[in-house]
């Protein structure tokens, strides 16, 4: 088996999108040139990558390759979300197999948006066509960067820079029982005060937070950065549960800042752990880090990772 996850940078919605001409694919272009040539060929192969690599032509690149070869393969846009786990992070997962039947659930042409149904049930109705350079918003609404945008002319900002639209959305995500909540990955017994956000960049990025509670069951994609940016990198936990977000930040008009910052406290906002994080992607219990590796760093390499339910729920797929 081959397992591959090519660095995401030339293929990112955010990025240049360098795609064959960033030197950062030059390792799997050339992986892609060998594949034909080995003399035995591997039975499986598993890629992930980031959401953009389906519209890359590194990607038609990749298909051409593993069907000259003999493989049968099929392609998902797939987040935790559909294994229930609170935290979305969605991402291009393709396994393929060395044979000559296509898989039960091959649907050519198609990225499926969920884990292969049995075989009595029709796989389109969740998929979409490859072709028709899918948008991230038809896809999964709560991707990476959705609490950080500006919203348009035509949204009415409700509070925080959030439009009703997207309030709703997050009221329907905690609403999804079959989603668990939050609290139950969350550590209780470890010193939580180096988590807690400084008054400084709370205050500067207060609308920028997307801010969740123990009992909901969502939260943001954490980036490599989380900890160090604020826009963009994962959620904030509020530790308070007899206060309401709306109220603190309507209740911020025409205050001084150090009057907005003893209001924006009241939320007792903090940064989900390393421990944290590592139990929303899957990681057993007994996971950790050596203790020379710094917070930063934890956060940097969990940033990189990927969700372990995800990769093993496919793994089971492509050998069952």
């Amino acid at each position: 088996m081959i397992l591959m996850s090519p660095p995401c940078q030339p293929f990112t919605r955010i990025g240049v999108q360098g795609d064959v001409t960033d030197p950062r694919t030059n390792s799997f272009l050339y992986i892609l040139d060998i594949l034909p040539r080995l003399q035995k060929l591997p039975k499986y192969i598993i890629l992930e990558n980031v959401k953009g690599f389906e519209v890359s032509s590194t990607r038609d690149l990749l298909i051409k390759t593993i069907e000259n070869c003999g493989f049968q393969y099929q392609e998902f846009l797939l987040s935790p979300t559909s294994l229930g786990i609170p935290n979305s992070r969605l991402r291009y997962f393709l396994i393929a197999k060395l044979q000559s039947e296509p898989l039960p659930f091959q649907a050519p042409g198609q990225v499926l948006m969920e884990f292969p149904q049995i075989e009595s049930e029709h796989p389109q109705k969740h998929a979409v066509d490859a072709e028709n350079k899918i948008e991230g918003k038809k896809i999964e609404p709560n991707v990476c960067f959705d609490s950080s945008r500006q919203c348009s002319g035509k949204e009415a900002i409700l509070f925080k820079l959030e439009t009703a639209e997207e309030l709703d959305r997050k009221h329907q995500q905690d609403s999804d029982l079959s989603v668990q909540m939050l609290k139950d990955f969350l550590e209780d017994d470890t010193d939580m005060n180096q988590y807690f956000l400084p008054p400084r960049p709370l205050v500067r990025y207060a609308l920028l937070l997307d801010i969740v509670k123990p009992t909901c069951r969502r939260s943001m994609c954490f980036t490599k950065g989380y900890g160090r940016y604020i826009e963009g990198t994962g959620s904030v936990l509020q530790t308070t549960e007899d206060v309401q977000v709306e109220d603190i930040y309507k209740s911020l008009t025409n205050l001084s800042q150090e009057e907005k910052i003893t209001k924006l406290l009241m939320l007792k906002l903090r940064y989900f752990t390393p421990k944290e994080i590592a139990n929303l992607l899957g990681f057993p219990p007994e996971f950790g880090f050596p203790e020379n590796i710094t917070v930063k760093q934890r956060y940097r390499l969990l940033g990189n990772s990927l969700n372990v339910h995800v990769v093993a729920k496919l793994i089971k797929v492509l050998y069952g």
